[in-house]
């Protein structure tokens, strides 16, 4: 699915079940590997930033690997997953932390109620606002599964809401940039379908 069998890094920053998202690409016929080195990362044909946890520690994991340079000189695709797309951001509340930069805007907490406890947990469905490679194929009420506290702002790098008491920036696009605030390797065909989008992804 790469189209040129070149090889696709899966960022290892020690805040993520990376090896879901390797399993994931390699059932699609993907080469792909983890690494945490500039070099190789530098070298990605295309690259996949996952991401659990704090964004305060994600940042200072990528700062402590000598990575913050690198992710944000790529030319090639990326695709941030969960609180990677989070880290593709110019900050977050989270520990008001400056994230990469990538994309315009700043993540926030979601907001809890009686009705809606934080964090969001479970399948929550997508709507797409604007269509691109990424989710071609993805349909209004499409289920994704997601786990997360903290939220994207819905802006015009967009591509799919979903909506958890407000709406939300589920998928985006910013150039060579993308992002999934869900879990692609762990929302069945939807996400199948969202990962061998992103591998069939030219610029």
């Amino acid at each position: 699915m790469t189209g040129n069998g070149a090889e696709i890094i899966v960022v290892e920053i020690g805040c993520a079940n990376t090896a879901s998202v390797l399993f994931a690409l390699e059932r699609l016929g993907a080469k792909a590997r983890l690494s945490s080195d500039p070099a190789e990362i530098a070298a990605a044909t295309k690259v996949v930033l996952p991401g659990v946890g704090a964004a305060g520690f994600a940042m200072s994991r990528i700062r402590e690997l000598g990575l913050y340079d690198t992710i944000r000189g790529l030319k090639v695709p990326l695709l941030g997953v969960c609180l990677g797309q989070q880290l593709l951001f110019e900050g977050s509340e989270e520990g008001d932390v400056e994230c990469l930069g990538l994309i315009p805007g700043r993540v926030t907490k979601m907001t809890a109620s009686q009705d809606l406890v934080v964090p969001h947990m479970g399948w929550n469905q997508l709507e797409v606002i604007e269509t691109d490679p990424l989710n071609a194929g993805v349909n209004d009420g499409d289920y994704a599964y997601f786990v997360h506290s903290f939220v994207c702002p819905v802006n015009e790098f967009t591509l799919t809401t979903s909506t958890y008491g407000a709406p939300f920036a589920a998928m985006v696009r910013k150039g060579n940039v993308f992002g999934c605030q869900f879990h692609p390797e762990r929302s069945s065909a939807t996400g199948a379908r969202i990962l061998e989008n992103f591998l069939r992804v030219s610029l």
